[in-house]
């Protein structure tokens, strides 16, 4: 399945919910908001909402500083 992830395509293994591909990024327990198709996907659907072929899927970490 190939989605857009933060503007660039990427391909994905089969279906895949929101929790799987941060998991694949490395990202399952990183503090993040994440967009699909211009719609904020809260954490506690992360496991459940599923991505689908086009989708264009934002990921932006949060980080602290000074």
């Amino acid at each position: 399945m190939r989605i857009e992830l933060n503007g660039q395509h990427k391909e994905l293994d089969g279906p895949a919910t929101v929790a799987q591909l941060l998991l694949t990024l490395g990202l399952e327990r990183a503090p993040c908001a994440v967009e699909v198709n211009a719609q904020l996907v809260r954490k506690a659907l992360h496991h459940t909402h599923a991505l689908a072929e086009g989708d264009r899927v934002e990921v932006v970490t949060l980080v602290g500083g000074g």
